[in-house]
């Protein structure tokens, strides 16, 4: 794999240079356009308008003639032998205003002339930014953005709960609260899940009966990028990165007042939820504030009520924008609290488990421009206070009794700082950054079963992007982290150990535009993931998992080596779009059922345990527009894992085989529409884990827009419709034939001001 990637660097440098150095081309300055004095011709530079860039590939022709070029990496271009007297240069990007340019050609005389051009988007999806730093919109791996009413449509308790069911994406779940997604079979640090592209500073990453600590209500935009996007972010991200965005710092405010308000509520919990937001700006200045809450009861099941799946969370925020010319930026304060319950004992209604979270949350982030090779830069910062206390409760003669059998307690810091250069040689727009990460976790009661621990990572990184032609483009990437953790003495253990170590990660992608409607792209990676607190050191009980939990000193760094493939095909009416991943691991850490009872809590017993693995599978989605306002579409996603030791033995918590088909009808004022899901039996387990059956779901949809502009927007949703009893393959409930909720009722209303 390493020999792959640095052969496709090396083939894609020569094959520029070889551009670069072809017969008749230049790469002249701003104080020598390369044309011969004698000769009558034209040349120039083609810049932005907006931010003076230089435009690579853009068409430069004579009006009337067949006499043209395309502009360099450089965006220079040159005519020549242009005949005398008056013209018309033509001059059109993709994604650009065409401009025309009347221009007076002198006998044996050069014209300089710089050309602006307006950008006005690629008719392409929205650029998703966690995937590329420079937001140039080329795609090396597959990715989403939901942003409005896309949002609105999917509102539910969770993250989790919201994604669960778009292509590559699963739900591990253990009740609603704690649920997180999961892409293409991986979990945990596998994935990472950032709040405005900084870690969150939570601990959902950690375990199943750990919860993601944003609502879903205060995020206005969420990025997913299946496959290796994980430069920007940790080395260890092989799966994907999904990027959960809020306003909390203004940005691109109008003058005056604005905000939404948001009302929700479901029947199968009895959920209520209510959010606000506020906004006022003026010319440079701008105050936003945002306040939610959500209350929700037992999950019901087509089999009654499931005990211990209750939660009940608030949260807020207050924040201050500026900007000006050069520099713009913010900072804002935020706070929230989340208690749920954990269904430990489903047959003992005497006794429950309580998770309780308090956040206190920093962020700020500022842009600012330069005139120098670096021309553009950002810099965020993220800072938090997080703890969790998982409670034992017991009524005994009437009396409730509550013990803190163990508690988190976590300080966070993540900051970034990436700057952005100008298209430089064969190379263009590209960045390069400095990420700073530190925590202190402290864990102490009754059931700690790790150290204590401090973590410190330095990391740079760079992304690269090289335009060999108006089709085809190369993008790599690396990132070195400089990581020292140490594990430090609690009431579980007097150990005091330190370890540093350098982690590597690169990437080589490609993008390829074979014609119109035809996007092609790929990417080879390299993932290097030190192992986890638990993995490491975990001995005891785990209340909140449900399991316990026995970690080895003796696990290595997991390395991964990925490939991941997609083609995307429109024309019309008519989207295609497929994607396949290979996935190979050394010494992939897995937390391996091993059949065992603990006798003294009663939990079963998992090994974390070290092993060679592959992982494989794809997606494949397509959409049609029947007639105006009609659509309809379908997706299909599978996974495969496997040890590969002398047994083959299948990977545990894999998502099975699903089928998903939609038909929505949008008439302007509203829409309608239905989802069908199709998910098959899960019969390849691993040793000591219960197979599944297979199950269809029914739901359907339907939204009203109170006024032409959508100002007003109530949704109705209906989940489950048939009431059907199944069981999802990733729950992690320690009953496992705990079925999931029944049919759900869901209303929504939201006013935008």
């Amino acid at each position: 794999m390493k020999l792959v990637f640095l052969f496709l660097i090396y083939i894609s440098l020569n094959f520029a240079a070889g551009l670069a150095a072809s017969p008749g081309t230049t790469y002249p300055d701003e104080r020598n356009s390369g044309i011969c004095r004698s000769e009558s011709g034209v040349a120039g530079y083609v810049t932005g308008k907006t931010d003076g860039e230089r435009i690579p590939f853009v068409n430069v022709m004579l009006e009337g003639t067949r006499t043209g070029t395309i502009t360099d990496v450089n965006g220079h271009f040159r005519l020549v032998n242009v005949p005398a007297g008056s013209h018309t240069l033509i001059v059109t990007g993709l994604g650009y205003v065409t401009e025309k340019i009347g221009v007076e050609i002198v006998p044996g005389q050069s014209l300089e002339i710089n050309v602006e051009l307006d950008y006005r988007g690629l008719d392409l999806d929205e650029v998703v930014v966690t995937s590329s730093p420079t937001a140039r919109g080329f795609r090396y791996q597959p990715d989403n953005v939901y942003t409005g009413e896309q949002l609105q449509r999917r509102a539910d308790i969770s993250f989790g709960e919201m994604l669960d069911g778009e292509p590559g994406i699963s739900m591990r779940s253990m009740g609603p609260a704690p649920s997180r997604p999961v892409i293409r079979g991986l979990d945990g640090d596998r994935i990472l899940i950032l709040q405005n592209g900084e870690r969150m500073g939570d601990i959902s990453e950690t375990s199943a009966g750990h919860a993601i600590s944003l609502d879903p209500l205060s995020a206005n935009r969420v990025e997913v990028v299946r496959g290796p996007a994980s430069l920007l972010y940790g080395s260890s991200a092989i799966g994907g990165v999904i990027n959960l965005m809020t306003p909390d710092i203004p940005d691109g405010w109008e003058n005056g007042p604005s905000g939404v308000v948001s009302l929700h509520g479901a029947s199968n919990n009895n959920m209520g939820a209510g959010f606000g937001r506020y906004t006022w700006g003026r010319d440079n200045l701008a105050a936003t504030g945002r306040f939610g809450y959500r209350k929700a009861g037992d999950v019901m099941t087509p089999e009654g009520l499931v005990p211990g799946t209750y939660m009940e969370n608030y949260d807020g925020s207050f924040g201050m924008g500026f900007r000006s010319d050069q520099l713009n930026g913010g900072v804002n304060l935020s706070f929230g609290g989340l208690h749920y319950g954990i269904p430990e004992e489903l047959d003992d209604p005497d006794k429950s488990v309580e998770v309780r979270i308090r956040q206190q949350l920093m962020q700020g982030r500022l842009h600012f421009r330069v005139s120098d090779f670096f021309d553009k830069a950002q810099l965020r910062m993220h800072a938090s206070r997080f703890i969790q206390q998982e409670v034992e409760m017991e009524f005994e003669e009437g009396i409730l009794d509550e013990d803190i059998e163990i508690e988190f307690n976590k300080l966070n810091v993540s900051s970034t700082l990436t700057l952005q250069h100008r298209p430089v040689w064969i190379l263009d727009r590209g960045a390069f950054g400095l990420n700073l990460y530190g925590r202190r976790l402290d864990v102490s009661g009754d059931d700690a079963f790790t150290p204590n621990e401090d973590r410190m990572n330095l990391a740079v990184f760079t992304f690269q992007e090289l335009p060999l032609s108006r089709s085809l483009r190369l993008q790599f990437g690396g990132r070195l982290d400089f990581l020292r953790a140490t594990a430090l003495p609690n009431g579980f253990t007097d150990m005091n150990l330190s370890r540093n170590t350098f982690v590597y990660a690169g990437s080589a992608g490609m993008n390829y535009r074979p014609a119109d409607g035809w996007e092609i792209g790929g990417q080879v990676a390299r993932s290097h993931r030190y192992p986890m607190l638990e993995e490491l050191f975990a001995n005891g009980p785990h209340l909140c998992a449900g399991l316990y939990e026995i970690g080895s000193v003796d696990l290595r760094d997991e390395i991964g080596y990925g490939s991941d493939l997609f083609a995307r095909w429109s024309n019309g009416p008519v989207s295609l779009e497929a994607a396949g991943f290979y996935n190979r691991f050394e010494n992939y850490i897995i937390m391996f059922p091993t059949g065992e009872i603990h006798e003294e809590s009663g939990l079963p017993v998992v090994e974390y345990t070290g092993d060679r693995a592959l992982m494989y599978g794809g997606e494949v989605s397509a959409g049609l527009e029947i007639v105006k306002g009609l659509n309809a579409g379908l997706s299909i996603d599978y996974v495969m894992g496997q040890r590969l030791n002398g047994t083959r033995e299948h990977l545990p918590f894999m998502p099975p085989f699903r089928f998903s088909g939609n038909i929505d009808y949008d008439y302007g004022r509203g829409w309608i529409g239905s989802r069908l899901r199709a998910v098959n039996s899960q019969s390849r387990v691993a040793p000591e884990e219960e197979m599944t059956d297979g199950y269809t779901l029914i739901d359907i949809n339907a939204g009203f827009r109170l006024n032409s502009t959508g100002r007003h927007v109530i949704i109705l949703r209906v989940q489950n419709l048939l009431d059907v009893v199944y069981r999802d393959h990733l729950t992690r409930i320690e009953e496992r034939n705990f079925p999931m909720p029944g049919r759900n009722f869901s209303l929504a209303y939201r006013w935008f001001f």
